[in-house]
């Protein structure tokens, strides 16, 4: 009979030990980073503390706001919205000059769209309508003599 063969059985896991040193440079590489990021925070804080002046504190007996510079943020949007419609329904409800050196009118948006009811609108691939003084052309159907 044959001798069984030694075979070292097959785990199913990882049978060496951890690289513990490896663990410990990670973990040293991870505190160094969070220290340096708070740091450079601190350094900048400082920076823009002394060389950003935010001007003289607000006395508590002075009632006046300073404003920012422009563009400031938008403080009551209602009301500029409301301003701005009046604004835009008095440009296309009223008569004015667009360009008075040009002679370039505007016309009210109601009075322009009646105008161009009455005249037409252009249709893509039609001819433009016969003058009146001239005769008008021939049916399409009938042959001319």
């Amino acid at each position: 009979m044959d001798e069984p063969t030694k075979e070292t059985p097959k785990r199913g896991y990882e049978d060496s030990d951890v690289n513990i040193g490896g663990l410990f440079w990670f973990a040293a590489a991870v505190v160094a980073l969070i220290v340096m990021g708070v740091l450079a925070s601190t350094i900048a804080f400082r920076f823009f503390v002394h060389h950003q002046s935010l001007g003289p504190p607000a006395s508590p007996f002075e009632d006046v706001r300073q404003l920012p510079p422009a563009p400031r943020l938008q403080t009551n949007a209602r009301e500029d919205l409301r301003r701005y419609h009046q604004d835009e329904d008095k440009v296309l409800g009223t008569y004015g000059w667009v360009d008075q050196k040009a002679n370039v009118v505007r016309i009210p948006i109601d009075r322009a769209m009646d105008l161009m009811l009455q005249k037409g609108y252009p249709v893509r691939g039609s001819v433009p309508p016969p003058n009146k003084a001239a005769k008008s052309p021939a049916p399409a159907g009938r042959a001319q003599q």
